[in-house]
């Protein structure tokens, strides 16, 4: 293995891409997908939206980054038993537009089952757009192998104009770890309503563990282009998970499903730091507004590892520069589908 890590770093510092890992500016095409029955839709006053963290469905499996077990791999018959329940899960919601995180397409971890058209061929949603987060013809490490997943943005209704806005990578990370590691990426896409009139839809998911000060510049790029499209007067929605606790949350460290050793690449739970990171998306309409949020912070928490437990913290976001209403997270009846429970609510008033 050093040998092999030795070889490769020697190509990386001659300016190679053996694993096609880099996402360069003329492979930032966002991939279009269509569902294989598109369903009739009606656009009407409001919008029923979601976003969700589907952990390239793989269900409440131990994997190894969650220090619960050690598997890295499922079968086939794993992944697809898991996304039969969150297509159920989606038809039950019902929604107009959902932003996934953590979506495979094309990943040995998840045998291969594309994620994103497996959801648009059992759900009533039509189109989606998709952007890799994580690419590589191989990883060479815990026996990831081939690995394609990342954001997408699905609805009943055409999407167009599709971009992959890249995010800071992480800068305390070495060349070679940062060359096999996520690239994050802000989603953008356009959608129409019946009268002709954009709405944009943007969804992310942001870094986890980096504790150097990218969080907060990847939040910075995310919401210079909120405000752009805000000052446009341009309605916009935003989704995802950011990996952060919003303002107001009482209980900022020490989480009881996080049981990696401190010194380990996946404990970065101590938010300590960063507790207000968030407050600046407040300057928009949150689905889950901040004030029901400080009253009581339980209801709307939104994700655990370990699934014995509950959900004990919130790290997934909506927000909007027109109306939400009904806003809630589905904590119910999801814990064995993802370790992050839905977001669900109106989007209206455009």
């Amino acid at each position: 293995m050093k040998k092999i890590l030795l070889f490769i770093s020697l190509l990386f510092l001659w300016g190679c891409d053996p694993f096609d890992t880099v996402i360069e500016a003329d492979q930032e095409t966002v991939a279009y997908y269509q569902s294989a029955n598109l369903k009739a839709a009606t656009v009407g006053d409001s919008l029923q939206v979601v976003s969700w963290n589907i952990k390239f469905g793989g269900g409440r499996i131990d994997f190894f980054f969650d220090c619960f077990g050690d598997r890295s791999l499922m079968e086939e018959e794993e992944v697809l038993a898991n996304m039969a329940g969150i297509a159920a899960k989606i038809r039950e919601i019902n929604p107009d537009v959902i932003f996934l995180q953590e979506a495979d397409v094309d990943a040995k971890r998840s045998a291969y089952v594309d994620q994103v058209q497996y959801i648009l061929d059992h759900t009533d949603l039509n189109y989606g757009v998709y952007a890799s987060q994580w690419k590589a013809d191989y990883v060479p490490s815990d026996g990831i192998g081939r690995v394609n997943t990342g954001n997408a943005i699905l609805s009943k209704y055409e999407l167009s104009d599709a971009e992959r806005i890249a995010l800071p990578l992480i800068d305390s990370q070495s060349g070679l770890v940062q060359y096999f590691y996520l690239r994050r990426n802000l989603l953008k896409a356009k959608m129409y309503d019946a009268q002709g009139k954009e709405i944009a839809l943007l969804g992310t998911h942001t870094s986890a563990y980096a504790t150097d000060g990218t969080k907060g510049k990847q939040l910075d790029v995310i919401k210079a282009e909120i405000d752009v499209l805000a000052e446009k007067s341009t309605p916009f929605l935003l989704g995802g998970d950011f990996n952060s606790l919003p303002p107001g949350t009482q209980k900022l460290k020490d989480f009881p499903d996080d049981v990696c050793p401190k010194d380990s690449d996946f404990s970065g739970t101590d938010f300590t730091e960063e507790a207000d990171i968030m407050l600046p998306f407040y300057d928009y309409s949150s689905l889950i507004p901040l004030a029901d949020y400080e009253a009581d912070n339980a209801p709307f928490f939104s994700f655990t590892a370990d699934k014995t437990g509950f959900w004990n913290r919130k790290l997934d976001f909506m927000f909007t520069n027109a109306i939400f209403e009904g806003g809630k997270v589905l904590q119910e009846g999801t814990m064995p589908l993802s370790d992050h429970a839905p977001l669900s609510g109106v989007f209206k008033g455009w």
